[in-house]
């Protein structure tokens, strides 16, 4: 039988998830500029750009950001 789940079990999904969510926001950035056709700086700059959204966007939806206390 499977019990509840302790708090660093808690922690570590909720990082993850986190973690995730910043990857895929940036990620999704480079494949735009790739698919507009830009140059290797432009996917690599939108790719930077959509990391640093993504890491405010965690910010926002959750007060902790990216720490966990």
């Amino acid at each position: 039988m499977v019990g509840p789940t302790t708090r660093e079990e808690r922690r570590t999904a909720s990082r993850r998830f986190k973690l995730a969510f910043v990857c895929l926001v940036g990620l999704s950035g480079g494949l735009i500029a790739l698919q507009g056709g830009g140059s290797l700086l432009a996917v690599l700059l939108a790719v930077l750009a959509g990391l640093v959204v993504g890491i405010v966007m965690v910010a926002f939806a959750f007060p902790t950001g990216l720490r966990e206390d």
